[in-house]
């Protein structure tokens, strides 16, 4: 390493400091000042020469977390995009949104704070782009090969780029109007500024791939069609069925799945014509008392919309109970430690209400009006009532983000003939293949709900399967090998 004895001598980990939150709640901005260069040098020389670096295992893309690390204390940036792009399609993705899980098995961390390191991947691409430095990467020949990538997520957008890079004729299709996914519709802007995605899909296209929104694959373009158009199908579509709450009074107008509410607020901020004569699109949060049961990073993402959008009130339920200030005993390092987390969301109000579980909505002339709760314990692995604690919470708006079951169907996935598993994920094999010739599937829905990092890993490594099954042989790298996320 540059400095051997960095983690001693600076031994404060320093991150960037998030605007006001006053002021940030005026807009839609990302909630972080920008971030001093010396400050970041001096964080990246925290880290150590550990001999064995686990964060190479605790990011499943395989990250050379050290070496770019190095790169960037020496200031030889340019030398540290290109080891970051080595792993990661996506850095300005995963700098933003993943939860580092890398940062939980540094082993600066087992007595200190530890590295950085998403901080560094963010600021390492920012500059990147701000240079030029990133490029339309293209093949070196054509290989008559069209492929058909259905859904346009991390991991379809990951898949895509390598077998265009290597030389393959792609297609990606997406149902929305705009590519990206829940990148596009799902994440708030305050969270990830879309011009980050637009920018990347502007380098894609330059390198050849084709984008096709707005078809619905299964609808306007048949299982069959695809099949006899394309010589390989790579299913990306994502686990977007959202988990449900079917309680007493489940059908009053005023309750919504978060990615019924999420979208129209980026859809504001993207220009679109949707708002109604009150100013507000469709499903907004103004002058509203809001409950978010959830309390995951979608719920998250609800309570900062909600506040942006002038709510009322907001209060987030989570059904089990408040996590440690620190590292709990049974996520001991370098496992990704169960320890209570404060968003920028969650910095700027709300109240967050832990170990309760919703019974029954309330509400007058089908509109929502309330809801009934009540404390909980688990024990002998359950939730139990804990007598007499039931209370009422008056509520004009309530946003379900409780996540995602699998993905949808029927359509596509019925169509194709694809196996299913016992969770309702597309079954694969070590080759990625499903039990369909030529159709392979990558990302959440083969994996189910899982972390954005989790999403590009598997498209990569997808990718470099469907470059084996039409060439023979791949030059593509594979991270990793298909695994199924453990149930929430």
């Amino acid at each position: 390493m540059g400095d051997p004895q960095g983690f001693l001598k600076n031994t404060a980990r320093e991150l960037p400091t998030r605007r006001p939150v006053d002021l940030r709640l005026m807009d839609w901005k990302e909630v972080y000042e920008d971030f001093s260069k010396d400050t970041l040098r001096t964080q990246a020389s925290r880290c150590m020469d550990c001999g064995i670096p686990f964060c190479h295992n605790g990011c499943p893309l395989g990250n050379l977390i050290p070496e770019w690390n190095d790169l960037v204390y020496k200031d030889r940036w340019r030398e540290s995009i290109d080891r970051l792009h080595a792993t990661n399609n996506f850095p300005e993705f995963t700098g933003r949104l993943c939860p580092a899980p890398c940062e939980a098995s540094c082993v600066l961390g087992i007595n200190q704070d530890p590295v950085t390191i998403k901080q560094v991947e963010v600021e390492i691409i920012d500059r990147a782009f701000d240079e030029g430095w990133v490029a339309p990467v293209y093949p070196t020949f054509l290989t008559g090969k069209k492929v058909a990538v259905v859904g346009s997520g991390p991991a379809g957008l990951a898949a895509a780029q390598q077998l265009t890079r290597a030389g393959h004729t792609v297609t990606v299709f997406e149902r929305a109007d705009r590519i990206g996914g829940l990148l596009r519709y799902g994440i708030p802007e305050f969270k990830m500024e879309k011009r980050h995605i637009d920018r990347r899909l502007a380098q894609m296209e330059a390198e050849g791939t084709v984008f096709r929104a707005g078809v619905n694959v299964g609808v306007d373009v048949t299982a069959d069609e695809l099949r006899e158009e394309f010589d390989a199908v790579l299913l990306a579509g994502g686990a977007t069925k959202a988990r449900d709450l079917p309680i007493e009074g489940r059908e009053y107008w005023g309750i919504h799945q978060a990615m019924e509410f999420l979208p129209w607020a980026n859809r504001v901020q993207l220009g679109d014509d949707v708002l109604g004569e009150n100013g507000q699109p469709p499903i907004s949060a103004k002058g509203k008392k809001v409950v978010i049961i959830g309390g995951g990073d979608t719920g998250a993402d609800c309570l900062g919309t909600s506040h942006r959008q002038g709510a009322e009130s907001v209060h987030q339920f989570e059904i089990m109970p408040r996590p440690p200030e620190t590292r709990a005993d049974s996520t001991p390092w370098p496992t990704y430690p169960l320890q209570f987390r404060v968003s920028s969301a969650h910095e700027e109000g709300g109240e967050r209400v832990f170990s309760v579980n919703t019974e029954r909505f309330t509400g007058q002339d089908g509109q929502v009006t309330g809801l009934d709760a009540v404390e909980v314990e688990f024990r002998g692995g359950k939730f139990e009532k804990v007598e007499g604690s039931e209370f009422h919470l008056d509520a004009d708006l309530v946003l379900l983000a409780m996540g995602f079951t699998g993905p949808e169907k029927p359509g596509l996935l019925t169509d194709l003939g694809v196996d299913l598993n016992e969770r309702g994920n597309v079954t694969r094999t070590n080759e990625w293949n499903t039990n369909v010739d030529g159709v392979f599937v990558a990302g959440d829905m083969g994996r189910g709900q899982s972390l954005i990092v989790w999403a590009i890993a598997e498209g990569r490594s997808c990718a470099a399967a469907v470059d084996t099954y039409l060439e023979g042989k791949t030059a593509l790298p594979s991270p990793i090998v298909p695994t199924q996320a453990p149930q929430r």
